[in-house]
């Protein structure tokens, strides 16, 4: 017995000191030759699993010199080959070929009924001066009674405006979108009755920039979900931690928004964090909301430097969200970044691909830009609508609150997925029409093939829709009369609920009912006040008579004295007004020296 142990003793050593260690090293890119990080890689004899790293880079130790290797990654085809230690592995990855019926394109914001894609194309001239969206005209009724808009409720376009203007810089045209302006502020929100998803009022007054005209105001209000009954979160924090977030306005200004929400997580929600930059991981795995302590600790830890590898984090984001995903529950991906990707995928239509890809699982996404310099707003806009979410920008602290504590349900439970506003206008009344806000993309525009996709409406959440409408002769001799029974427009939303596939519809009448604009309620007054403050800032050519006293002195008389939200915009509007002011100066100073 003594013998035989010895002898498999011997045979244990013996194998052990001359056995042969090989290692294999290599890296995994795509078709464009971006590294790859975290693919999946699966040594065959062995079946242990293995992954590339930040670089795309890996090294394998292995007991074999010719070895079997397999590599995968979500959206690519899996690889599977043979290599030898003593070559250095190179190995290419290709996206999954997306039949027709999947591939995603550009979606439009807003579309009229039969007006052909030519007509709409005379509206801009190439790609010119700030012209990637292209304000509405004005349509005929006639030929042309309806028209569909989507309905996000995006905000991210006040603040942003507001940072430009609290710099004392001009805003950017493409920055401005009249309906965040509007989304901002919550406007007229009216409870629906009973089990109604939705409620719609209307008004029609007179266009304070144009007398001639007049102005449509459509007010959605969608249904506040109940705080007691709210279903259990999936939430995956999404932290974009590079080099370029190592900033006052970036990384720490995220960690006190993230802060702030995870105060408001209950035992029943669980909080997963992800980080991409030096490194791609998961920082924190699925955590319960009374937890606290732990995931504000994990917060806290978090350090910025590295490249932007979006791309990674993201699939890694969704991949965690998919695994802890709860039926029936709010399973979100929340992304925080200044959206300047530069690390595997990185223009907005590879990132729209990558998104659209995501969204059939059921996730959703809110989007939270950061920062100033090399922001990337229209990246960070396109994942959110691809994503089926929403998108705010936090310029401070304040609107971190804003947005992860007084507005908690409104930006992370949807209460309906998919939704269009179409508006049918009598032509009776209404000669030529004009939808503010929600212009379109030149690159949009250009392809004939692009459609309206819906957007996702949050709890307690309210869209304001709002036409510039040229009366007929019938409806400027009616203006004195309230008319019951006649037609001015029908208003159709069509959406589906929240994790269901089946289209819903409800169809609501206005009726014509003419109100003059200083008797109108002063909430009504001051949306004018915002409109005609974006549509200066987009130097939009239908309100070239308006005046920055115009906007500043209907702001004043319109802005409720309680409302924090809007006596913040009578300040912007007066510093907007002497930045504009300066620049005027400075151009006039400039001329007069050339003489």
């Amino acid at each position: 017995m003594k013998t035989l142990c010895f002898l498999v003793l011997f045979l244990f050593v013996h194998s052990s000191l001359f056995s042969q260690q090989y290692y294999i090293r290599g890296e995994v890119k795509d078709e464009k030759g971006n590294p790859l990080q975290n693919v999946k890689i699966i040594e065959r004899p062995t079946g242990y699993i293995y992954s590339s790293g930040v670089y795309g880079t890996f090294g394998i130790l292995t007991n074999y010199q010719l070895d079997t290797l397999i590599f995968s990654l979500e959206g690519y085809e899996k690889v599977e080959m043979a290599v030898n230690a003593d070559t250095y592995v190179e190995v290419k990855l290709k996206l999954l070929a997306v039949t027709s019926a999947t591939i995603r394109r550009e979606r439009l914001i807003s579309l009229t009924k039969d007006l052909q894609r030519d007509e709409q194309r005379k509206w801009f001239t190439g790609d010119e001066t700030y012209a990637s969206i292209v304000e509405n005209r004005f349509i005929n009724a006639g030929r042309f009674p309806v028209t569909g808009v989507s309905l996000n409720i995006d905000k991210a376009s006040y603040s942003n405006v507001r940072r430009f203007i609290n710099f004392n810089s001009i805003v950017p045209p493409d920055a401005v979108r009249i309906e965040e302006l509007l989304n901002y502020f919550n406007l007229n929100y009216s409870e629906p009755a009973g089990n109604d998803v939705f409620k719609v009022n209307t008004t029609l007054t007179s266009c304070p920039w144009n007398p001639d005209n007049e102005l449509f105001f459509i007010d959605l209000s969608a249904r506040k979900l109940n705080l007691d009954s709210l279903p259990p979160s999936n939430l995956v924090f999404l932290i974009d931690i590079s080099g370029s977030m190592d900033m006052p306005n970036r990384l720490p200004l995220i960690k006190s928004a993230f802060h702030l929400l995870v105060n408001n997580l209950r035992a029943i929600d669980t909080v997963s964090i992800v980080v991409y930059g030096g490194t791609v991981g998961v920082m924190l795995p699925a955590t319960g909301g009374a937890e606290k302590e732990k995931i504000q600790k994990a917060i806290d830890e978090l350090t910025p430097g590295g490249s932007t590898p979006g791309e990674s984090g993201i699939r890694m984001a969704y991949r965690l969200a998919r695994y802890h995903f709860i039926k029936g529950g709010n399973n979100r991906v929340i992304l925080a970044t200044d959206g300047d990707f530069n690390v595997g995928l990185k223009t907005e239509e590879e990132l729209d691909d990558l998104i659209s890809r995501q969204r059939e699982s059921g996730v959703y996404l809110t989007c939270l830009g950061v920062g100033m310099g090399n922001y990337k707003d229209s990246k960070i806009q396109t994942l959110a609508r691809k994503g089926n979410g929403n998108f705010a920008y936090l310029d401070n602290y304040q609107e971190a609150e804003k947005v992860l504590m007084a507005e908690f349900t409104q930006t992370l439970y949807a209460v309906a997925d998919n939704v269009i506003l179409d508006v049918e206008f009598n032509p009776d009344y209404v000669k030529e029409y004009r939808l503010i806000g929600f212009d379109n993309k030149v690159s949009v525009l250009k392809d004939s093939l692009t459609d309206v996709e819906g957007g996702e409406i949050g709890s307690g959440n309210s869209a304001e829709i709002v036409f510039e409408v040229t009366p007929t002769e019938k409806n400027r001799s009616a203006q004195g009369e309230y008319m019951p029974g006649n037609r001015f427009a029908d208003i159709s939303v069509k959406y589906n609920l929240p994790k269901e596939t089946v289209a819903r519809s409800a169809a609501y009448q206005s009726e014509f009912n003419f109100i003059p604009f200083e008797k109108l309620d002063s909430s009504y007054r001051f949306s004018a006040s915002v409109i005609m403050f974006g549509s200066l800032l987009r130097r939009s050519e239908f309100i070239k008579k308006s005046s920055w006293n115009d906007v500043l002195a209907l702001a004043i008389n319109s802005a409720r004295e309680n409302d924090i939200s809007q006596k913040e915009f009578v300040s912007l509007v007066q510093q907007a007004k002497e930045n504009y002011s300066k620049k005027k100066k400075k151009r006039r100073d400039r001329d007069s020296d050339k003489f």
